[in-house]
């Protein structure tokens, strides 16, 4: 049986700006205190690194204290 996700599942977009310490900081304090996290990679981002999504999903894997769960189009679901 699929262990249900929290009700409140906070998404974090990462925006033109790119991956920055302050993204990471967020993802790692909402996987800290809701468990679950959802981050969006829009398109600006996506165009000015004009890489892959599953590699741009490896490269925040990588970047916080979470593990990838889901890989949904453009939406990365964390757990912790």
């Amino acid at each position: 049986m699929r262990k249900s996700l929290p009700e409140r599942i906070s998404t974090i977009n990462i925006g033109k700006n790119g991956l920055t310490e302050n993204v990471i900081k967020e993802i790692n304090f909402q996987l800290e205190k809701r468990g679950v996290v959802k981050v969006k990679l829009l398109r600006s981002f996506r165009e000015s690194t004009g890489r892959d999504r599953k590699e741009l999903a490896r490269e925040v894997e990588k970047n916080i204290n979470g593990r990838l769960v889901s890989l949904r189009g453009m939406v990365l679901t964390f757990v912790k």
